[in-house]
């Protein structure tokens, strides 16, 4: 198989959460247990970072993994999903994984997954294990995928791990409250090793302060360690908590005797994106109309967005709206602005919400627009409407800004 025959492989025939929602969702670590055996043990072969966390644990990741590569340390990045290719997910030093590796680890371990009956992410994880062990780097990011406790990436032994903080979301696989979630999260939480919370909230400190002592874990509140600004080229004004955060984990890896000089690290939070490759928060695309993509696609992660919406000069607002079907749209859709102007899509995904069933619910918290095939038509739509002092927002989904970055 051919590179693009060995996604389409990984990509339907077997069980992908990003397409297939819950169904996907497996409930213990028996196959990536399995796959690492087989594969060697890859994962204990060099030093990691656990990063968990409902929102912002892609961009901690992103950003831990640009001061270390400053640092002149070689440095695996696994995050997930990805936007554009799925090579996206895999990086050391901001440089995706090979097609060729990609074809050749599906070819090479082909019967053991398809014995294994492996699923999309527990496969993809190996091979990112895989991967970072055979190119020999100091360290791996690794992103948890969902949840925690039961997550694929939760076989690695850390030598720290960081959860950014916990929001309603996935739900129906993690439980129905914060504390419950948070008791998924911290599943990550290692013996004897240090872990960093990015948010102090009273819902979920308790289980954290509990869970960190039973484990004789040290554990460090972000947000209470440090409340400086720093400047970014990710200008989402909520990056500044994840910054934080990451700046949080350099002190605690200084500790552990990494050697990270001030000037570099606060030189790599200018240049995230470049050293990365990181994309899709806070991104702008055009000017004149100013055009604005964000992953952002829940309760927590959207309010941080719209509020920054909010300090952008504008003279009308239009939102390209999309979401997937399992988000629990009475939590989102009443904080969406009035006034705006809505052009409402499906991401091009099995599990995108049906277009016309999100407008029948957004027109119950009085959100009035028209519907579109694609996201791709929403957008030209708006770009048709917009005046060069108008604003145009594309979010909901990390789906829906996949198509038009």
């Amino acid at each position: 198989m051919n590179y693009s025959e060995t996604l389409q492989w990984m990509f339907q025939q077997l069980p992908m959460y990003q397409k297939q929602g819950k169904t996907a969702f497996k409930k213990d670590l028996t196959n990536s247990l399995a796959l690492s055996k087989h594969l060697g043990q890859p994962q204990e072969k060099f030093k990691s970072i656990h990063v968990g966390g409902t929102n912002g644990k892609g961009s901690v990741s992103h950003i831990l993994a640009a001061i270390l590569q400053a640092n002149n340390y070689k440095v695996g990045l696994y995050t997930s999903p990805h936007l554009k290719d799925f090579r996206e997910r895999i990086k050391v030093n901001g440089k995706e994984v090979s097609q060729d590796f990609v074809v050749n680890f599906i070819a090479d371990n082909k019967l053991f997954l398809e014995k294994q009956k492996l699923s999309f992410f527990e496969m993809s994880v190996g091979m990112a294990f895989d991967y970072f062990a055979q190119q020999k780097v100091d360290i791996a990011i690794i992103e948890v995928g969902l949840g925690g406790r039961l997550d694929s990436t939760n076989i690695i032994q850390p030598i720290l791990s960081i959860i950014t903080n916990i929001g309603l979301d996935h739900i129906q696989l993690l439980g129905d409250s914060l504390q419950k979630i948070a008791v998924e999260k911290a599943g990550i939480i290692k013996e004897n090793t240090p872990v960093i919370i990015g948010e102090t909230q009273k819902e979920t400190k308790d289980v954290f302060e509990e869970t960190a002592k039973n484990r004789q874990a040290s554990i460090i509140f972000a947000d209470k360690e440090n409340e400086k600004t720093y400047t970014s080229d990710l200008k989402g004004n909520y990056q500044q908590k994840n910054i934080q955060t990451a700046v949080a984990a350099v002190k605690v890896l200084k500790d552990l005797g990494w050697k990270l000089a001030e000037i570099k690290t606060l030189a790599a939070l200018k240049q995230v994106k470049q050293l990365t490759g990181f994309k899709g928060r806070w991104h702008i695309l055009q000017k004149a109309p100013k055009i604005i993509a964000d992953t952002a696609h829940n309760a927590e992660g959207l309010q941080y967005v719209l509020r920054q919406l909010q300090e952008e000069e504008f003279e009308q607002l239009h939102l390209v709206f999309g979401v997937v079907n399992d988000k629990n749209l009475d939590t989102i859709l009443p904080m969406l602005p009035k006034k705006g102007l809505y052009y409402f899509c499906c991401p091009n995904i099995p599990r995108g919400k049906p277009v016309k069933e999100l407008q029948a619910e957004a027109a119950k918290a009085n959100l009035k627009g028209d519907v579109f095939n694609t996201v791709s038509e929403a957008l030209n739509e708006a770009r048709a409407n917009a005046d060069k002092k108008d604003l145009i927002f594309v979010g909901g989904s990390t789906f829906t800004v996949a198509e038009i970055i």
